[in-house]
């Protein structure tokens, strides 16, 4: 029995001792700022994600990119189609965030509605500002067409298998307008 004891003691130490290794020690292979296994009981709560911020995020950076990109063509367009289409989309996405709001508002527990870009599209965004005419108006058209869709394909999911009643809801409701907005893009001419 001692030596079981000792096997297990030694085995405990040398355990515990591979929990406080230090970053210098770790392997090279190691992601800068990417907690390691041995990291896991560090990392906060607020560092991780759920579901439904995620969502939340998503949405509202999808609303945001959709006005700003709609505010560009109605100053950078040469087509009154596009002006319009442009102007509908100001005021249906500045209606479903303030919808998206009162859904996250209803969140337990609290969401938040942060409507930051993503760099994907802020980089979009700052390469239709170098356009103009009817180069801006079929960027314009492309990115209204494959924007519309994400945003479609991430309402169906999380409308399907979401986690939050209040934001599956939403999600569920904005599908068929927002299946009406790609099909008017796509119907778009430049």
């Amino acid at each position: 029995m001692t030596i079981r004891m000792t096997i297990i003691a030694s085995t405990a130490l040398l355990a515990l001792g591979a929990c406080g290794k230090s970053p210098e020690n770790a392997p090279a292979d190691t992601a800068a700022g990417a907690p390691m296994a041995n990291d896991a009981v560090a990392a906060t709560p607020a560092a991780v994600t759920s579901p439904a911020q995620s969502f939340a995020s998503a949405a509202a950076a999808s609303d945001a990119f959709e006005i700003a990109t709609s505010q560009l063509a109605l100053t950078k367009s040469t087509s009154a189609s596009v002006k319009a289409f442009a102007q509908k989309m100001i005021e249906a996405h500045t209606a479903s965030t303030e919808k998206l709001k009162g859904a996250a508002a209803d969140a337990t527990p609290p969401v938040s509605v942060d409507p930051t870009l993503n760099p994907e599209q802020q980089q979009k965004l700052d390469r239709m500002k170098g356009l103009s005419g009817s180069a801006f108006d079929q960027a314009y058209i492309a990115e209204q067409a494959a924007g519309h869709q994400q945003t479609l394909d991430t309402l169906k999911a999380y409308a399907a298998s979401g986690d939050m009643p209040s934001l599956k809801s939403f999600a569920a409701g904005l599908i068929p307008t927002v299946t009406a907005h790609l099909n008017m893009a796509k119907g778009l001419k430049a």
